[in-house]
């Protein structure tokens, strides 16, 4: 339990648990927690995390008006306001409090792309993967995928599902390429390479990004994809899933929810390995953590927020808050999350999918500014349909990643 301070303090945070964000009931009952042990009192700006969130939080870094902690993106996005000395590093903080994520594995910290130091604290991390409708798959007379899953024998069972007439992915290639975008490169390339960016339009990065985007052509030509994919949003292909009319989608762990929500039956679902080929072994994951708590700079050099701040840092990525946080997901606690008593069919595939998992690496779409990202992955389509080349693609997306 966190000691009571001697005079009640107040602290600003602003973090992505808005009112839409499923874990908000977790988030507030922690709020809830750290007040009544602390007497400290939470000013809560939090909001849904889009790109308008995104740039309000840069904004008010930039006039001064910066919250005392903040949950953010690691990497590209925080770029600017750790550039500018804003926020402190967890290194700094341990100079004062040397248990400051000490339930923590430093190297998953997510360190900074500008000086290789850690500064913020994770809670829930993310995966990757692929949501299988077992009942369909039963109908078209293909098992569940298993570790040992291959391309050949994703093309292989797609041909099957499309001869019983059921759609074989889920995905809107109008909206959310960016799941098949990132397995499809990852599949080119390793754990050791993934996250290299291309610099020329023929490199060897750009020609691994070109055949992976190849791949998901191969995918539309022979018809695997829903036949309004190129203008379908996430929300109408997606429950081509829940209705048994689709096979496969990739997502992350955020979307256990939804199928807990949606699903007829949630033991006809599971979710395992994306198929690989070349070096990738299909247990090897698209995970992290991509956010975390950081303090501000503004609020570490307050006397009276200092230990206020420290403090709810400390209560909501505690072992216990973060497992009601995503029992499933990614985690740097060195004792891991605790599994829910009552865990479903879905929920336990995913706890083994982690648990089996021989390498991770983040996405490589989260470096990408975000004018190259929305650039490249509208361009998806267009590689698709052939209208572009991949390699036009790949070099259009160059241009904006400056």
């Amino acid at each position: 339990m966190i000691a009571s301070v001697a005079f009640a303090e107040e602290i600003t945070v602003v973090t992505s648990y808005g009112g839409d964000d499923g874990n908000r009931g977790n988030y507030e009952a922690a709020v809830k927690m750290y007040e009544e042990q602390t007497g400290n009192k939470v000013n809560d700006e939090s909001g849904t995390s889009n790109e308008e969130w995104k740039a309000k939080i840069m904004t008010d870094f930039e006039t001064g008006a910066e919250p005392d902690v903040l949950f953010f993106f690691n990497g590209v996005d925080s770029n600017p306001f750790v550039k500018a000395g804003k926020v402190v590093s967890i290194d700094e903080i341990r100079e004062v409090y040397p248990d400051y994520a000490s339930n923590m594995k430093d190297s998953m910290l997510g360190a900074s792309p500008v000086d290789g130091k850690n500064y913020s604290v994770p809670v829930n991390g993310y995966w990757e993967g692929l949501f299988v409708n077992k009942k369909v798959l039963n109908e078209a007379g293909v098992a569940v995928p298993g570790a040992d899953y291959t391309w050949e024998q994703f093309l292989n069972d797609c041909e099957k599902i499309k001869t019983a007439g059921f759609t074989c992915v889920a995905v809107s290639l109008q909206e959310v390429p960016h799941y098949w975008f990132e397995y499809t490169v990852f599949n080119h390339g390793s754990v050791a390479n993934h996250l290299d960016i291309p610099k020329t339009a023929d490199d060897a990065v750009a020609q691994k990004w070109a055949a992976g985007l190849e791949d998901i052509k191969v995918l539309y030509e022979k018809g695997y994809l829903p036949a309004n994919t190129l203008t379908a949003t996430d929300a109408e292909t997606f429950q081509l899933m829940a209705d048994h009319k689709a096979a496969f989608a990739i997502d992350g762990s955020w979307k256990i929810g939804w199928f807990q929500s949606n699903a007829d039956d949630i033991n006809n679902f599971t979710v395992t390995y994306v198929p690989a080929q070349g070096d990738r072994a299909a247990t090897d994951i698209i995970g992290g953590l991509s956010m975390g708590y950081y303090i501000t700079r503004k609020a570490w050099n307050d006397p009276e927020k200092q230990k206020a701040c420290v403090d709810f840092v400390g209560m909501m990525t505690s072992d216990d808050v973060v497992s009601t946080f995503g029992a499933t997901a990614v985690t740097a606690l060195k004792k891991g999350t605790t599994p829910p008593q009552d865990a479903d069919a879905l929920v336990t595939a995913a706890l083994a999918m982690t648990k089996g998992a021989t390498g991770i690496s983040p996405a490589v779409q989260d470096l990408l500014t975000g004018e190259a990202r929305a650039d490249l992955f509208a361009n998806v389509k267009n590689v698709v349909t052939g209208k572009i080349t991949a390699t036009d693609a790949i070099a259009s997306m160059i241009s904006f990643n400056q």
